[in-house]
């Protein structure tokens, strides 16, 4: 069981989606340093998600599952928005632009309750590796680091992917073309959820 909830954490995590796509873009407009606060955010994150919902929250979602649906709207519409704003940039050096900002350690936090790969992630771990009432505190936290820890390894991956490629595209107009690349990506992205009705 631990291992297989290991290899489910590192596939889903290290696979393509919006965070991971949004972290290959802002390694690549801003940097490492200051991408940070982003790692920081997904790592930590999604995991707090996972424990929210695993030891109470998730009632609140079967209680109310049209909040789950509200919750899908908001974040794809947001995605959309993110992918916009990724599609319009190219470098921050020289820009006071808003649309030249990473994001917050808080703003990546938060962006795990709208992503729909994020909700997908988190009913299938619970679903497939909460295996009874009497351990679930434990198998919850312990999927909760896991993903930690495996969030440090992805978030990481994507975000110096990202200043490597700085390496590679030298000029503004090389980096705004990768950015579009990346947010149609992340449209592409929401598709599956949204032809899921």
């Amino acid at each position: 069981m631990l291992l297989s909830i290991i290899s489910f954490a590192f596939a889903t995590a290290m696979t393509p989606g919006p965070n991971n796509f949004m972290l290959l873009s802002s390694g690549l407009t801003f940097g490492y340093k200051k991408t940070l606060a982003h790692i920081l955010g997904v790592m930590v994150g999604f995991p707090v998600m996972i424990v929210a919902v695993g030891l109470g929250l998730g009632t609140v979602f079967e209680m109310y599952p049209e909040l789950y649906d509200i919750l899908k709207v908001v974040g794809i519409a947001y995605l959309l928005w993110m992918a916009w704003k990724i599609a319009t940039s190219s470098s921050s050096m020289g820009s006071d632009d808003e649309v030249k900002k990473p994001f917050t350690l808080l703003q990546a936090m938060l962006f795990q309750w709208l992503n729909p790969k994020a909700w997908v992630m988190l009913i299938t771990a619970m679903g497939s590796f909460i295996t009874s009432k009497e351990h679930a505190f434990l198998q919850v936290l312990f999927i909760a680091f896991t993903y930690l820890c495996i969030g440090f390894l992805s978030t990481n991956f994507w975000a110096l992917g990202g200043v490597y490629l700085q390496k590679l595209l030298s000029n503004a107009n090389k980096v705004m073309m990768f950015n579009r690349v990346m947010a149609v990506l992340i449209v592409l992205s929401v598709v599956p959820f949204v032809l899921k009705g």
